[in-house]
């Protein structure tokens, strides 16, 4: 921690330090890199029907490309965040992108279903390699005083990929076929290397540190008794949060006969919302740990606004107020998704990237467990409205013990905690157990 300047002999107070800024400039390669890999999530779904037609198949033979992306991205995100926290950041973000890069170029040029699936699951390796890694190489870089904003922003741009990743899919697809979609993911992805190459600095010392890799380790963070907490809490909320929008847009077609157009609304509040409450949560977590206070208190905060706010969307007594439901419930969502990556890889940063990886493979079960609960529902409404208030209240109160075993540091600790690489301005008392 810098020291503060000496008072001068003629009782001038000492010069007060510049507060720190988020090093944005620093950041340009990884941000584009996660918006290209939000982009990519949804790129597909517009052109299904296009794509079937281009290689003979049926559009659920094509839609086979979207299940190998996603399956592939959490079942080998896990153990691809171990490796970069055994390697180090920049060859892990590196490797992924040449991954990500080559899976959309061989996406561009596939003439069978074979070689499209083939690809996709190059970009699926390429993302859950890159993505855990970059950001466990934010919490680590940024300063301290900014680095819920530092992450925030990369959550609201990777919110931004994934909104307008339909769009910009469907309006490429119209100007040069399919294909274009893909060469422009590739072009783009090219663009990223060498900001990459230049911004990312190896740690000094990391690599010679490292234990020798073994993938047993990939369950080490489950052993750690707050991350274990976390992720519990994440997998509620995600089964509150994207199960019932699932079915959200079925609910409000069937309460006030909203067509397919006016339903298309809800993916720009979704986009919007989400974007703002990642913006939001960095900024309020920097001020709270500024203040000592800790932001740990927001994570059962936002669990309830979400709530709160999928009832409302669901039940609420006009399409109006179910569409500003909406913007509140994404907002929370935003919110609650920057809090806890920011949380999961400042908390233990040894394990950053592989509880970072963690963190989206929890997101895609606890979506599948949300959707087969609200399915089950008679109603969409009503499946909606249970699915996303009762499980946000549940995740809401189970983060409430997390609480307080993130508590701030005291002020005896705040030299310490101030000089550590990364942190959230909390610390885990040895009688947590970790375990």
């Amino acid at each position: 921690m810098p020291e503060s300047t000496p008072p001068v002999a003629d009782g001038t107070p000492p010069a007060q330090s510049p507060p720190a800024r988020v090093p944005w400039v620093t950041y340009t390669g990884v941000y584009l890199l996660l918006f290209l890999i939000g982009t990519e999530t949804f790129l597909v779904s517009p052109l299904l029907p296009t794509i079937a037609g281009s290689v003979g198949v049926s559009v659920a033979a094509a839609a086979s490309t979207v299940t190998a992306y996603t399956l592939v991205y959490a079942l080998t995100a896990p153990f691809l965040g171990a490796v970069s926290d055994r390697f180090g950041r920049r060859p892990t973000i590196l490797a992924g992108t040449l991954l990500f890069l080559l899976g959309n170029a061989l996406a561009a040029v596939a003439g069978n279903l074979g070689v499209l699936v083939v690809a996709r699951v190059l970009g699926a390796l390429g993302a859950a390699l890159a993505g855990p890694s970059i950001w466990a190489h934010i919490a680590e870089t940024a300063p301290a005083p900014v680095r819920g904003r530092a992450v925030g922003l990369g959550m609201a741009l990777f919110s931004a990929g994934q909104v307008l990743g339909v769009p910009a899919g469907s309006f490429l697809a119209g100007w040069g076929g399919w294909r274009a979609s893909f060469w422009a993911l590739t072009a783009l992805t090219a663009a990223s290397a060498p900001l990459l190459l230049a911004q990312i600095k190896d740690r000094p010392g990391k690599e010679a540190e490292a234990a020798p890799l073994r993938f047993a380790a990939v369950f080490t963070v489950w052993r750690d008794g707050v991350l274990r907490h976390t992720l519990i809490v994440v997998f509620l909320l995600q089964a509150a949060n994207l199960g019932a929008y699932t079915f959200l847009g079925s609910a409000l077609h069937d309460r006030f006969g909203l067509s397919v157009n006016e339903l298309g609304l809800l993916g720009i509040l979704v986009g919007a919302g989400s974007a703002l409450g990642s913006l939001a949560a960095g900024r309020i977590g920097d001020r709270a740990r500024e203040r000592g206070s800790g932001d740990a208190l927001w994570i059962p905060v936002w669990c309830l606004v979400l709530g709160g706010a999928a009832v409302l969307a669901a039940l609420g007594a006009d399409s109006l107020l179910a569409y500003a439901a909406v913007l509140v419930w994404f907002f929370a969502s935003g919110a609650f998704g920057t809090l806890v990556q920011t949380l999961l890889v400042s908390s233990r940063p040894e394990l950053g990237a592989t509880s970072s990886s963690w963190n989206s493979a929890t997101l895609y079960a606890g979506t599948a467990v949300g959707v087969a609960v609200a399915g089950t529902f008679a109603h969409a409404d009503t499946g909606t409205a249970v699915v996303g208030g009762g499980l946000a209240v549940l995740a809401g109160l189970t983060a409430l013990p997390l609480v307080g075993r993130l508590r701030p540091v005291p002020a005896e600790g705040a030299a310490r905690a101030d000089s550590a690489p990364a942190g959230t301005g909390t610390k885990e008392a040895a009688a947590d157990g970790r375990s």
